[in-house]
């Protein structure tokens, strides 16, 4: 267990696990990347982002 929230993508339950325990499925961080001055790689994802939408 890491200790940060995380979610699962399918049925949205929020856990501490690494695992959906509804449905086992792999969960992911719901934290946002940390925000930096020298992002390199901030362009590509705001262009990814409008591509998207």
């Amino acid at each position: 267990m890491t200790g940060h929230i995380r979610q699962c993508p399918i049925d949205h339950t929020y856990t501490l696990l690494n695992v959906c325990p509804q449905c086992g499925a792999e969960t992911v961080s719901v934290h946002p990347a940390r925000y930096s001055v020298q992002d390199r790689y901030g362009k590509y994802r705001r262009m990814v982002r409008e591509w998207n939408r």
